[in-house]
């Protein structure tokens, strides 16, 4: 602690998160290419790193979510569905 305030992890504090944010996103955005056209080694890597920085049990909540913020018109509860997220919670 310097002057009172509490030093910020990382570069913004709340680095982890955005970079499973960015992860997850990036995977479901690659998942839409053409199979042809997907590189499947690089998103099995981003899918490791993913699951490395989120709790366990977690990566299919992140993807749904972040499915969800690509396709604001498809219905949530679809999305979780599709993810086997029968509630919508995870």
């Amino acid at each position: 602690m310097r002057d009172g305030l509490m030093a910020k992890k990382g570069i913004t504090g709340h680095d982890e998160w955005v970079v499973t944010e960015a992860l997850a996103t990036a995977l479901v955005a690659l998942e839409q290419l053409p199979p042809k056209h997907q590189p499947r080694t690089h998103m099995d890597d981003v899918r490791k790193l993913l699951a490395a920085g989120c709790q366990p049990g977690t990566v299919n909540l992140h993807l749904a979510q972040a499915k969800c913020r690509l396709f604001p018109g498809v219905d949530p509860l679809t999305i979780y569905h599709e993810y086997g997220l029968e509630d919508g919670q995870g």
